[in-house]
């Protein structure tokens, strides 16, 4: 097994307390369509992008324009998010061990870049990110594995030798279609198991050790050279 090369932070939920705001800003604009959003609706809102979660609204009420709708969610998402993002337990001491070791670390992010930014310019703004990714970035975002293929590219390593850090059902199989190692720690839905997929309960139980561990079912025969992603991706640092 090779060594760990970086560690790709899911943000929503997995590094920020933000699931919940998702969901109370779709339940405000599902109501808003004549639709009141139930638990048989959170495969479709928890962990997706913005432009999937419209879709679904437009489905299950017969109303409006997805665009329209997209927009609407965005705006109300990010004044909410405006208001504070707290971090989850375990996050800031995992991400300082990290730093103190070397092991660099990015964040992969299903939400639109103007998210993202309020994000790590408030609560994450102390956070030495190689660099973040917003949906945004990349031509398919979650469940797509381009995100963090893109992501381990601008690293410099095989996604094989990374490990991605996620919280929704989307979010790891984006990770594991890319080749990384994943480590789950569920947050409102949960997450099917898979060989390559290693479970926790909190990030208060994660060490670099346990992330290095996760490598271990990545197959052998999987690994190869970092791959271009043909999105555009400009560079982006907070």
């Amino acid at each position: 097994m090779s060594g760990l090369a970086a560690v790709l932070f899911d943000m929503d939920g997995t590094l920020v307390d933000t699931e919940v705001l998702w969901w109370r800003t779709t339940e405000q604009v599902a109501e808003g369509l004549g639709h009141e959003l139930t638990a048989a609706d959170a495969p479709e809102v928890v962990g997706r992008a913005v432009a999937d979660t419209a879709a679904h609204l437009v489905r299950v009420s017969g109303r409006a324009d997805p665009h329209e709708v997209a927009a609407a969610l965005t705006a109300d998402f990010f004044r909410r998010v405006e208001a504070g993002a707290p971090m989850r337990p375990g996050a800031q001491r995992l991400l300082t061990a990290l730093e103190a070791q070397g092991v660099p670390f990015a964040l992969v992010s299903a939400s639109p870049r103007l998210v993202v930014d309020s994000v790590v310019g408030g609560s994450l703004a102390h956070v030495p990110f190689a660099f973040t990714l917003s949906a945004d970035d990349t031509a398919r975002t979650k469940p797509h594995p381009d995100p963090y293929r893109t992501a381990a590219a601008r690293l410099g390593a095989a996604a094989q030798d990374c490990v991605a850090v996620e919280d929704s059902p989307d979010g790891a199989a984006s990770a594991e279609a890319a080749g990384c190692g994943v480590l789950v720690v569920p947050s409102l839905l949960p997450v099917p198991t898979s060989p390559v997929r290693t479970f926790a309960q909190s990030l208060d139980e994660v060490t670099a050790e346990v992330l290095r561990g996760c490598l271990a079912g990545v197959p052998r025969q999987a690994r190869q050279a970092p791959w271009t992603s043909q999105a555009s991706c400009p560079p982006h640092a907070p």
